[in-house]
C-alpha cells in the first residue's frame, strides 16, 4: 500500500497540487485520472521519486519516501515496475533482451536463473516464443506485453503505469486492461495506473483517484463512478455522447 498525505508541490511559485492525499491500495488496480494540467502527472512523479514535493509524506508500507537515504531508496527503487507510456522498449535487444535489461542490471541471479525468469515473465504475458524478435517486427499490442513482462521481471511490490493503453486499438487495450487486472491480482501488487482512458477507468477501475486543478476531488470505484454528484468528475468521465449514455442506461436500470 502506498499512502500520500498532504503532499503539496510548487513551481515557480505557483502551486500545482494542493495538500493531496490518498491511498493507493496492495492487490488493486489504482488509477489515477483528471485533464491534462490538473496534476496527476506530478503527483506520479512525486510518487516515483522523479520530484521532490515541498511538504508532505509518501508512505511506501509505512516507509516516508521523503525522509529515506540514497542506500533507502536505492532498495525501494528495487521494488518498483515501470511501465511507459511509450513501451520504452530497446530496439536493438530482442524481446528476451528487453526483458532480462532488469534482471541484468539490479539482481544478483545467474545467468540461467535470468533466463528462466524471463522466460516465465513472457509467458505470462502470452508472448511464447518471441524471444528472438526486436521491436519493430512485432505489433505495438505485444510491445506492451513486452514492456509490462520486464516491469514484472524483478518481482515488484509496486507497478507504475504511465498510459498504458496509448496508442493501440479498443480491442488490444481491454487485453492490456485485463493483463494488468490479472497480474495485479495474481501478484498482489500495488498497481498505480495514469490514464485517459475512460474504457479503462469503466472497466478494471478498483480504486480511482480523481485529481482536479491540484486538488484530489473524489476516489471511489468503477462502480460508484456512477453516482458521483462531483460536477468536474462527472463532466471528466462522461464528456463524450457514448459514455453519457452509457451512464443514463446504468442509472434507468438501477432504479427499476
Amino acid at each position: 500500500m502506498i499512502e500520500v498525505k498532504n503532499l503539496t508541490k510548487s513551481f515557480d511559485g505557483k502551486t500545482i497540487l494542493h495538500g493531496v492525499d490518498a491511498t493507493f491500495y496492495t492487490g488493486k488496480t489504482n488509477l489515477i485520472i483528471g485533464q491534462s494540467g490538473s496534476g496527476k502527472t506530478v503527483l506520479v512523479k512525486s510518487l516515483v521519486g522523479l520530484l521532490t514535493p515541498d511538504s508532505g509524506e509518501i508512505l511506501y508500507d509505512g516507509r516516508d519516501l521523503l525522509t529515506m537515504d540514497s542506500d533507502q531508496i536505492k532498495q525501494l527503487r528495487q521494488e518498483i515496475g515501470m511501465l511507459f507510456q511509450g513501451s520504452a522498449l530497446f530496439d536493438s535487444e530482442t524481446v528476451l533482451g528487453n526483458v532480462m535489461f532488469p534482471l541484468v542490471m539490479f539482481s544478483d541471479m545467474t545467468k540461467a536463473e535470468m533466463l528462466d525468469r524471463a522466460h516465465f515473465c513472457l509467458e505470462r504475458v502470452n508472448l511464447k516464443g518471441a524471444d528472438n524478435k526486436y521491436p519493430s517486427e512485432i505489433s505495438g499490442g505485444m510491445q506492451k506485453r513486452v514492456a509490462i513482462a520486464r516491469a514484472i521481471a524483478l518481482n515488484p511490490k509496486y507497478l507504475f503505469c504511465d498510459e498504458p493503453n496509448s496508442g493501440l486499438d479498443p480491442k488490444t487495450s481491454i487485453l492490456i486492461d485485463e493483463l494488468l487486472s490479472d497480474i495485479t491480482h495474481e501478484y498482489g501488487i500495488t498497481t498505480i495506473i495514469n490514464t485517459h482512458d475512460m474504457n479503462s477507468v469503466l472497466g478494471i477501475g478498483e480504486n480511482i483517484i480523481f485529481i482536479n486543478k491540484g486538488y484530489r476531488e473524489w476516489t471511489g470505484n468503477n462502480e460508484a463512478i456512477f453516482h458521483s454528484a462531483n460536477e468536474a468528475l462527472n463532466q471528466f468521465v462522461f464528456a463524450t455522447e457514448l459514455f453519457q449514455r452509457v451512464k443514463e442506461y446504468i442509472m434507468n436500470t438501477a432504479h427499476k
